[in-house]
């Protein structure tokens, strides 16, 4: 299947209606998400090999699960219908139950056999008594009255039943997923192709080894490392496209070997409209370019055109920017073209630990962390080149749109870093 080729989106699938200028976050997302299309390339692995993939397509339960009536507990299990209140003795059969051992015989109503947890209900069993609350001498056993019918005992099927729906498409595999469907007697699933991914940094002030020596007007990159191994964190096969200097037919080469052998591109520096931006400019001239000023900080600047076919997000230079954007815009993005469909990141409510006054007119995403308080602190500096608030903090406090005062205490929405799956 790998000659199928994927939905390709409209040239003007990232054009803002005429007349919108500043857009709001929410008003980007849904236009974002109203754009996309998933890739839709498949492939089927073996159960244990697929940890991370999407479900191309639903799983049904081959085998119930448990495939036959067993044993809660170690006890010992009878007819319950030779059972009633008081003091029970019932003689003992010889031999025994357990997991992995069925006992082959029948047991006689009022008697009983001994037990084991796991093990298959044995022909006149249908309840069994807790080891503890028994007495047995070896050849019977003895209990008080009256016990549940079918107390102890799991039923056939009381987990999933057989042919039922597992896992529906568009689920990505975990851990917890391949022990469901091995249990279920799921062998091989069909799953989606891994998204890939291309991560392409600009810049002439950009180092893009941090093994080479620096002038003082360069930096290291930053955006290309954290970029990647945000896509990776996402199960998408990060792509290096490498770093280029700010000359447009560099830039166009990178980009014409990242549509060959991605199928989304994630760029950063070039994204305005300065002098120097030539991403942009590029973009413009040959990729359709959407250029969204979205109404937040940090970021506001988001290139979105087709470079060839695929979609190339325009991230801005800025490492805490890029890394906002990727996490608000990106993150929700690849996972609807993975197949995994659109993603809200996970948010949480707690009482501010910091006092801030906000203006109206756009969202802010402020580096913060939960204090030992339960609180959310936020970084000492909102000033977007100090990377190291990225790695001081384990979220983003996410402020509305309109204006607002923020005391110790007041709540504010808090989105961790694992909600969105870094």
């Amino acid at each position: 299947m790998n000659d199928l080729i994927p939905p390709r989106l409209r040239d003007d699938c990232f054009a803002m209606p005429q007349g919108v200028d500043w857009v709001p976050v929410d008003t980007a997302l849904a236009r974002l998400k109203a754009a996309l299309v998933p890739i839709t390339q498949t492939e089927t692995l073996p159960v244990g090999s697929a940890s991370g993939r999407v479900l191309a397509s639903d799983c049904h339960a081959r085998r119930s699960n448990p495939p036959r009536p067993n044993s809660a507990v170690d006890g010992y299990g009878f007819a319950h219908a030779a059972t009633g209140a008081g003091v029970q003795r019932l003689k003992l059969v010889a031999g025994r139950a357990a997991a992995g051992q069925p006992f082959a015989g029948f047991v006689p109503t009022g008697h009983a056999i001994r037990i084991l947890t796991g093990a298959i209900l044995p022909k006149g069993v249908d309840t069994v008594v807790l080891e503890e609350d028994c007495a047995t001498d070896g050849s019977a056993v003895a209990f008080d009255g009256p016990v549940k019918p079918r107390a102890n005992t799991r039923k056939a099927g009381e987990d999933v039943a057989e042919g039922a729906l597992a896992l529906k498409a568009g689920h990505r595999l975990r851990a917890p997923d391949v022990a469901l469907l091995s249990a279920l007697g799921i062998a091989e699933v069909e799953v989606f192709r891994p998204l890939r991914v291309g991560v392409l940094s600009t810049g002439d002030e950009i180092v893009g080894n941090p093994a080479e020596p620096a002038e003082p007007h360069q930096i290291y990159d930053a955006n290309r490392p954290m970029l990647l191994a945000m896509a990776e964190r996402w199960n998408a096969v990060p792509v290096d496209l490498g770093h280029v200097r700010d000359d447009p037919a560099l830039i166009a080469a990178a980009l014409n070997r990242g549509a060959n052998k991605t199928d989304v591109i994630l760029t950063s520096g070039g994204a305005s409209a300065g002098d120097e931006d030539h991403v942009s400019a590029l973009l413009r001239a040959r990729g359709n370019l959407s250029s969204w000023r979205i109404a937040m900080k940090p970021g506001r600047p988001l290139a979105l055109a087709l470079w060839s076919g695929v979609p190339v997000f325009g991230l801005p230079g800025n490492p805490v920017a890029a890394f906002v954007c990727a996490a608000i815009f990106a993150r929700p993005a690849l996972s609807l073209m993975s197949g995994s469909g659109w993603v809200d990141p996970t948010a949480m409510t707690l009482p501010a630990g910091f006092t801030k006054s906000k203006k109206a007119g756009r969202r802010e995403y402020l580096r913060a962390r939960v204090g030992a308080d339960g609180q959310a602190e936020t970084f000492a500096s909102e000033g977007s080149g100090r990377i190291s608030g990225l790695s001081w903090a384990t979220g983003l406090v996410e402020l509305p749109d309109n204006a607002m005062e923020i005391r110790p205490g007041d709540p504010v929405r808090f989105l961790p870093y694992q909600g969105f799956g870094l």
